[in-house]
């Protein structure tokens, strides 16, 4: 069992990677391919939207097929596509290969959820699923400093054709080392609608719509076209900067994992970070060209205190019957994936439409966006029940 969570463990890796990747390929893409931010926000947002869509005949799929199959069968899809982005001569290519990456990165991280949430007690939930999404961000890492260096020393379509390659190995290993749980015995099938009619899991799903999106808008996407217009950074200051953030978040997710056993809650640690994410972004909408490194602090602390997605993960886990839990996960995914993909691309609309002089106004319209999104999810999810099994 150990192996194959290290080989889905992996695939979250590059499930991390291909999120954020397009925040440092912004110049490269830019010259070769005259791409626009309002492009490459769409381009994101088709990942997310791609992503999100899955969830559904994910969740059915590992109820009744199980993880082994679902996992691997749909990563070769991502490998498909990171060689299609890697022949791209225009952005209809990048698009459709940015939608077929997002499909086969779709069951990754579910699938060890479900892996954990039937092999393990549902204490340590919320602690294995921080540890693997921590892992997993190592992912984002890679997406800055190493991506500029690959990116210089291979060219962006080298970069992508072994990309391709390291995703299709993975794909492979997956089926090789992954065991399936016992399958659960339960008179009654169930359906997504026996979820939807849980009056405790509403608030939980729409706080995962609100809590992911700004993180991951800002590290994957608008990090870099941010840093660049109003500071003026290159390529390898960008790619620093997103490595700080990709940093963050990596720590954020470990400090999150066991904090609901230490603290004995998970709803009201999940409200104490998303707040102070909200926070953050409001320092940035206020100050959005005072400094660089104020800039950068400011996306560390977004990075790391937005890192609640697994804890939100468990508080959800905490109230689905047994013979739903593949369902369960990936809708509490779908609402997370769901939101920040459609964020993406009315973020790149919202850009768009703000007038750039000073060249920070789009940006500071974009932070005040995301803070408002934490604000009202935040007041939904007060209204939650709190559970920590």
């Amino acid at each position: 069992m150990r192996a194959g969570i290290v080989s889905l463990v992996l695939a979250y890796i590059l499930s991390q990677f291909f999120r954020a990747f397009l925040a440092v390929m912004t110049p490269y893409l830019a010259a070769d391919l005259a791409t626009t931010p309002q492009v490459l926000a769409s381009a994101s947002g088709y990942w997310f939207l791609a992503f999100a869509l899955m969830q559904i005949p994910v969740g059915a799929a590992l109820d009744r097929i199980g993880p082994r199959l679902t996992a691997s069968a749909l990563l070769i899809c991502a490998a498909l596509g990171a060689a299609i982005f890697a022949r791209a001569s225009g952005h209809g290519e990048i698009k459709f290969a940015m939608i077929l990456i997002g499909i086969g990165c779709s069951p990754v991280l579910m699938a060890s959820y479900y892996i954990f949430a039937r092999s393990f007690s549902p204490a340590v939930f919320g602690t294995l699923a921080g540890m693997v999404i921590g892992i997993g961000s190592l992912g984002n890492l890679a997406a800055s400093v190493p991506l500029s260096m690959a990116v210089e020393a291979l060219g962006w379509r080298g970069t992508m054709w072994g990309l391709a390659a390291v995703t299709l190995a993975t794909a492979l290993a997956i089926w090789g080392l992954v065991r399936d749980p016992a399958r659960v015995v339960h008179t009654a099938k169930g359906s997504l609608f026996d979820l939807l009619r849980l009056p405790q899991l509403w608030p939980i799903l729409l706080m995962m719509a609100a809590c992911y999106a700004p993180a991951a808008g800002l590290r994957g996407l608008w990090a870099g076209p941010y840093l660049a217009d109003v500071f003026g950074a290159d390529a390898a200051e960008i790619g620093r900067a997103t490595f700080v953030m990709g940093l963050a978040m990596v720590a954020g997710n470990f400090a999150y994992g066991p904090l609901d056993r230490i603290l004995g809650t998970r709803k009201w640690l999940v409200v104490g970070g998303n707040t102070l994410m909200l926070l953050c972004f409001v320092v940035l909408w206020q100050r959005p060209a005072q400094s660089e490194v104020l800039a950068i602090a400011m996306m560390a602390g977004i990075g790391f205190f937005g890192a609640s997605f697994p804890m939100v993960m468990a508080h959800g886990r905490a109230f689905l019957p047994p013979h739903l839990v593949g369902r369960g996960v990936t809708l509490i995914n779908l609402f997370g994936i769901g939101a920040a993909g459609l964020m993406q691309i009315a973020t790149g609309s919202l850009h768009a439409s703000v007038i750039a002089t000073p060249s920070e106004a789009p940006f500071a319209a974009l932070f005040l966006f995301y803070a408002g999104l934490i604000a009202l999810g935040l007041l939904i999810y007060l209204t939650s029940k709190d559970r920590t099994d």
